[in-house]
């Protein structure tokens, strides 16, 4: 595989900073809700520990 020709990195360049302008009042907006919404651990723990208690009863079974 080739390297990219330089003008291919300018367009990368350039199409990765109008995301960033684009994107960035909405990610900006999400985090300011995340630091306000109540937390909910249960909400985490719960679901991961049935992944992690369904690969182990998987490894053991296989």
């Amino acid at each position: 595989m080739e390297s990219p020709k330089t003008w291919e990195l300018i367009l990368v360049g350039a199409l990765a900073i109008i995301l960033i302008f684009v994107f960035r009042p909405g990610v900006k907006a999400a985090f300011e809700q995340s630091r306000r919404a109540e937390k909910d651990w249960a909400g985490l723990l719960i679901p991961l520990a049935i992944v992690v208690a369904l690969v182990v009863l998987l490894l053991v079974l296989s």
